[in-house]
């Protein structure tokens, strides 16, 4: 009995592995893959950005959710969190009920089809060839002075305000003003 519980374990672990994996692949085509960034970057992606109380913040394709937490939590900022893979959404969801508050929101949504003329801050963490689609989107949309922050790719098409790498180990984020 014990045996066939423990297979029926391993079953759905490795079915929930396969959907995870899936998606990631078919979230790549769209945008990014999910892969975590360190906190000390995190840190330096914040101290960048100069959150403000109540600033609107969006995170394209939030991943599982931890600068979109950090931007309500540490900053009192509106934090929105965008994602399409729908294993990462749903950790998204369950941190929002332990760290959530009125100014986080995750929406299971294609970046592509957000508003985001709202946004005080964008950031993302987005492969170079999906930049050029953010990219023309990010300039029909955002407001004049919109802070846009990506973090290693450059954005085509813009110049970028700051570039900040501290040491040739650390990863670039690039700062560009709408």
């Amino acid at each position: 009995m014990l045996i066939i519980l423990f297979c029926y374990i391993l079953l759905l672990l490795v079915i929930l592995l396969a959907i995870f994996w899936l998606t990631n692949l078919w979230v790549y085509r769209k945008f990014a893959p999910w892969v975590p960034i360190k906190r000390r970057d995190i840190e330096r992606i914040f101290a960048l950005a100069e959150l403000k109380p109540n600033q609107v913040f969006y995170d394209l394709g939030c991943g599982t959710g931890w600068m979109v937490i950090s931007a309500s939590r540490e900053f009192g900022a509106k934090a929105i969190g965008l994602e399409i893979n729908l294993i990462l959404f749903w950790i998204c969801k369950i941190r929002q009920i332990f760290y959530g508050g009125k100014n986080l929101v995750f929406k299971f949504r294609d970046l592509y089809k957000e508003e985001l003329s709202s946004a005080d801050v964008v950031y993302f963490y987005g492969i170079p060839t999906k930049n050029g689609l953010v990219s023309k989107k990010l300039r029909q949309e955002l407001k004049p002075g919109a802070k846009i922050i990506s973090y290693t790719f450059s954005l085509p098409g813009w110049t970028p305000v700051l570039v900040d790498q501290p040491t040739l180990h650390d990863k670039p984020i690039f700062i560009y003003r709408a």
